[in-house]
C-alpha cells in the first residue's frame, strides 16, 4: 500500500468521526469559549473543518507565505453551513491525495512569514501535521462541548455518554 493511500485511509477514518462532532455543536454557542485566550467554539469548528485542505495547499504548492496571505477564516453561522465548509475542504484533501504519488510528498515545503521561515519539512510531514491538527483540535473541541455539559460522541469508540455512564 502506498503512503498516499494510508493517508487517504486515515483521512476517511477521521472524517466520519469528525462529521459526528460538527454535527453536535450547538448553533446557540459559536460564540462561547472557555477562556479569553482560548478560540470561540465558532473558530475552533472552522479551523477543525479547514484542516483537510491544507493537504492540498502542501501537495498543490511548495509552500506558503503568511505575511502576503492572510488566512480569513469564513464566518460560518450553523451547523449546515459548518458541515458543508468541511466537506468542501475534504472532497480538496482527498482529491488531492488521490491525484499524487509518493514520490510527490518529498520535496519540502515552506511556511513562512515574510522573512521569516516558520517550518520547511516534506510535504509528507505537512500532511501528517494536518491530519494530527485535525485529531487534536476535533478533541479539543470534545473538552468544549464537556465545558458546556453536553454529549459528545466517540472517536474510537463509544463515548461514556453514549455507554450511558
Amino acid at each position: 500500500m502506498t503512503t498516499t493511500q494510508k493517508f487517504l485511509n486515515q483521512l476517511e477514518q477521521e472524517a466520519t468521526t469528525t462529521r459526528k462532532m460538527l454535527s453536535v455543536v450547538p448553533e446557540e454557542k459559536m460564540d462561547w469559549q472557555p477562556h479569553p485566550r482560548s478560540m470561540t467554539i465558532r473558530q475552533l469548528t472552522t479551523h477543525v473543518a479547514e484542516l483537510p485542505g491544507w493537504i492540498t495547499i502542501a501537495l498543490d504548492t511548495d509552500g506558503l507565505d503568511l505575511a502576503n496571505n492572510p488566512f480569513e477564516a469564513p464566518v460560518l453561522n450553523s451547523k449546515n453551513e459548518l458541515l458543508a465548509f468541511f466537506e468542501q475542504k475534504l472532497v480538496q484533501g482527498r482529491t488531492s491525495l488521490q491525484n499524487a504519488n509518493d514520490t510527490d510528498l518529498s520535496p519540502i515545503w515552506i511556511l513562512r512569514y515574510g522573512d521569516k521561515v516558520v517550518s520547511d519539512r516534506p510535504k509528507e510531514e505537512v500532511i501528517v501535521m494536518a491530519i494530527s491538527q485535525l485529531i487534536h483540535h476535533r478533541a479539543q473541541l470534545g473538552v468544549f462541548l464537556r465545558l458546556l455539559d453536553l454529549p459528545i460522541p466517540g472517536s474510537y469508540g463509544p463515548s461514556a455518554d453514549e455507554m450511558g455512564m
